[in-house]
């Protein structure tokens, strides 16, 4: 049962290890006169700090973890295994999709001001993104947030890309528009179609939340970046999170996280600089532990708005929505059934403790942030890659959610 919680924690892909592992390093808070190894305040240090220690087979590069339960915190670091060097609990990196959630809290915002209804169509706010040939359904806006549009996938149909095309791809810069336009009126492949009838499945689904972040722009008027900035990193003093700005590849501001993408003669290649979407952004375990602190507590939505991040979608007979294509929603008692709210991904513990989040993934990044709905349990980490793609969950953050929350 303790693995099983532990397998959920995260359904995002990693990368191989090219290099031997370094021992972890860690720094601990919490109250005083805590021994440093102790489990007194429900933290096992010693287990933390072995949960992040890089293994050869975790095709992992580096750790940076920070966790809290009942009050007390511990964070900690790996060494990074490329170079040997240290790297900081201070240190930056990509968060990839944990932005989706940011996007849903905008969007929550909007509907509490008037400005949006959840359960109006895309079609309505968007006349014409849709092909009305291929996309005859409407499509709430609620279903984009809660992955049951049935929209394709980002880029559907395109070609894969060799390891040294991927790494010379990273510096792309691409709009919300540019995105749509790819994947839904291609050029030289056949244009993908709805992959199911909107609000009969659950699909996890990233180019609903392009969609998404277009919707913002058409009713704010503004860019996306200014408005989360407004709306979320200003209000909750997340400092140290920034957003890609239009148009840029830029380097992970220091300390940071290396993460590495291996060329197709096997060298490691340092992907820290990057371009992205309007969307992507680097932040921090403290940052992203002060996001889903003020998500949970109230700062951000009203409790009309807040629900929504803590409901699956239902049927017709009041069940949770069938989970398509068995990806994600496929551990615990819940399997095949949906997983996902407004934003973020449920994961039962086996106390009955649910915890609710997201994971993220970059090029080089593999990243996560979750929490008990009182906040009583917490954890942010990211760890960096290096080398070939591979799928399933990182063994470091089954590992780190085993140590953090398995007892």
């Amino acid at each position: 049962m303790r693995r099983s919680a532990a397998l959920l924690l995260t359904a995002a892909v990693t990368f191989g290890v090219v290099a031997p592992a370094q021992a972890a390093t860690a720094g601990t808070a919490g109250t005083a006169g805590t021994a440093a190894d102790g489990t007194a305040d429900g933290l096992d240090r010693a287990a933390l700090r072995d949960a992040i220690t890089v293994r050869p087979d975790d095709r992992a590069s580096g750790v940076v973890a920070e966790v809290h339960k009942n009050g007390h915190t511990w964070r900690g670091t790996s060494g990074d295994v490329i170079t040997g060097k240290r790297i900081s609990p201070d240190a930056h990196f990509r968060i990839g999709s944990i932005t989706k959630p940011m996007e849903a809290v905008i969007l929550l915002q909007l509907s509490a001001e008037g400005r949006v209804d959840l359960d109006r169509s895309v079609q309505h706010y968007l006349p014409g993104l849709l092909p009305e040939d291929r996309f005859q359904e409407p499509v709430t806006v609620r279903q984009l947030l809660n992955h049951s549009s049935g929209l394709p996938h980002d880029l559907e149909g395109a070609p894969g890309t060799s390891p040294d095309d991927e790494i010379e791809r990273r510096h792309e810069y691409l709009t919300f528009d540019e995105v749509i336009r790819q994947t839904l009126r291609p050029e030289g492949r056949p244009a993908p179609g709805p992959r199911f009838s909107p609000g009969t499945r659950q699909e996890y689904n990233s180019f609903g939340y392009r969609v998404a972040g277009r919707l913002i722009e058409e009713i704010t008027g503004n860019s996306y970046q200014d408005e989360v900035t407004t709306r979320i990193l200003k209000p909750l003093r997340m400092w140290e999170t920034k957003p890609v700005m239009p148009g840029r590849s830029k380097p992970v501001p220091r300390p940071y996280l290396p993460g590495y993408l291996s060329q197709g003669d096997g060298t490691p290649v340092d992907v820290n600089v990057q371009g992205g979407l309007p969307s992507s952004m680097t932040s921090t375990t403290g940052d992203l532990d002060r996001f889903v602190s003020g998500l949970f507590d109230g700062r951000l939505l009203r409790p009309a708005q807040a629900a929504e991040l803590f409901t699956v979608p239902t049927g017709a007979d009041g069940k949770p929505l069938p989970y398509a294509n068995d990806s994600n929603c496929n551990t615990g008692p819940g399997r095949g059934t949906a997983c996902y709210s407004v934003g973020l991904m449920s994961v039962p513990l086996p106390d009955g403790t649910v915890l609710w989040g997201k994971t993220g993934s970059d090029p080089g990044y593999r990243s996560g942030v979750f929490a008990s709905r009182d906040l009583t349990r917490r954890a942010a980490y990211s760890t960096g890659t290096s080398g070939v793609p591979a799928d399933g969950a990182p063994p470091v953050s089954l590992r780190l959610a085993l140590a953090a929350f398995g007892s």
